[in-house]
């Protein structure tokens, strides 16, 4: 069956128009003259894509658009205007709207952007099916895990990676963004082609343009040769724009016109080319706050964020703990030219209790450090003081004191993080009954879930 697109315009020459295009495009169309006409016929038909002008006699756009997310219509969006701006633009993207366009349009990007919503939407759905198809996978490509978190995530790659979207990841350091972003590339049919990472946070403004997008010769001091830019090196496949949330202000004004238009400009340069490289980005800061700080472009955010993954810290996924710890005791025992050693039940027991502020990476270090030290098995002796120390400090009648002594503040904050991650996990992620259990106030709750960053919901 094809798939359903509905036309939405009070002006009878662009309904016709749209009709037509759709139709040589293979789609099934309907189309309606006003707000009012379209809900009569989602009510009766469903439909894959959604096409509708703003303005309108009687409810605009805006509002069909708010009364489908309220009814939890499955249509993705795609809103038109001769009337562009920058806030209509933002306020479409935040009410759920999959694009937004203006005219005069180029009947290009129009069927592009219908055949990226269709993409999105059938990925949505083939979402649930998949999950369990991946429910008791260990590893995915490079990817440890099997908790349920990470399951997600899989399923989430695998309908993703086929696309050409934009691709948010957010987590704390040490999660492994690169790696989620480098599997995107390698499941998409970009694997073959460059997979090109940038740590815009590491580099100048002046610099990070030139890096980005090439600089021809004589542009600045010491271009003494024209130099291709990362999006030219990673053209046909992928990306990596890793800390984009220490992007300067101008430079996200550069890359958000970068992203619209499919095209970059040189450093110094007199020309644009097109280029065709798929974005994934990659934060460890909270970007809704920074653009409620002024400190990121909303725009921008809603361009770079068409998917999104989360990737849990680790204190959040402790059963993929045992999985992870032998995955770097075979990685680095292959480094190091030795048989792969044991780890002690007391060992591995230490290393689940731990909270691991550094997560993936950290644990990673931790066993490379006592592989290094041990002989044949792992045990407690080999880890960290911080790990040990913070372990034998969880069960009653047996507190310990390292002779070489332990920071007590923090064995505090790690220990009261555990138990508000703990009663969370049994009430469900729910900050009101959790704060309950542990006889603290809803508004003490609140604070701690932001200060270490544990997944909670109000109610």
């Amino acid at each position: 069956m094809s798939d359903r697109v509905l036309v939405v315009d009070d002006e009878t020459s662009m309904r016709r128009m749209l009709e037509i295009l759709f139709r040589d495009e293979g789609y099934e169309v309907q189309t309606a003259e006003s707000a009012e006409r379209a809900m009569a016929a989602l009510g009766s038909t469903p439909f894959d894509v959604v096409i509708s002008d703003i303005r309108m006699p009687g409810l605009s756009g805006m509002d069909l658009l708010r009364r489908l997310k309220t009814d939890d219509s499955q249509a993705e969006v795609i809103l038109m205007t001769a009337y562009a701006s920058t806030d209509s633009a933002i306020e479409a993207l935040k009410l759920g709207a999959f694009d937004y366009v203006t005219k005069p349009f180029q009947v290009e990007e129009l069927v592009n952007i219908v055949r990226h919503a269709i993409e999105k939407k059938t990925l949505r759905e083939e979402n649930v099916l998949l999950k369990v198809q991946l429910a008791h996978q260990e590893r995915f490509g490079e990817i440890v895990g099997q908790s349920r978190p990470m399951q997600e995530i899989y399923a989430l790659i695998e309908r993703i990676a086929p696309t050409a979207s934009t691709v948010l990841v957010q987590g704390e350091s040490g999660t492994g963004k690169e790696l989620i972003a480098r599997t995107i590339h390698q499941r998409s049919p970009r694997g073959k082609r460059p997979f090109v990472a940038v740590n815009c946070g590491g580099l100048t403004e002046t610099l990070l343009e030139s890096e980005l997008f090439g600089h021809v010769k004589g542009a600045f001091t010491g271009a003494h040769a024209t130099k291709k830019g990362f999006f030219d090196l990673a053209d046909g496949g992928t990306i990596f724009l890793d800390e984009i949330g220490e992007m300067s202000p101008a430079m996200q004004v550069k890359l958000l016109r970068a992203l619209q238009e499919r095209r970059i400009r040189p450093v110094g340069g007199d020309g644009e080319h097109p280029v065709d490289a798929r974005v994934v980005a990659a934060t460890n800061e909270d970007l809704q706050r920074m653009i409620q700080e002024k400190r990121f472009r909303e725009d921008l955010y809603y361009r770079i964020k068409v998917h999104s993954i989360a990737v849990p810290p680790l204190r959040n996924r402790r059963e993929d703990i045992p999985l992870l710890a032998r995955s770097f005791m075979e990685k680095h025992a292959r480094l190091m030219g030795r048989s792969l050693p044991t780890l002690s039940a007391e060992a591995l027991k230490a290393l689940e209790s731990y909270l691991w502020p550094g997560n993936v990476r950290e644990l990673e270090n931790v066993v490379e450090r006592a592989m290094a030290l041990a002989e044949g098995r792992i045990e407690t002796r080999h880890l960290p003081e911080e790990v040990v120390g913070f372990r034998v400090t969880q069960a009653p009648g047996e507190i310990q004191i390292p002779e070489s002594g332990f920071d007590l503040t923090e064995v505090v904050e790690q220990t009261r993080a555990r138990y508000l991650q703990k009663a969370l996990e049994l009430e469900g992620g729910v900050m009101v009954r959790a704060a309950q259990r542990l006889g603290i106030t809803f508004r003490s709750m609140r604070y701690f879930v932001k200060k270490y960053r544990l997944n909670a919901k109000e109610g």
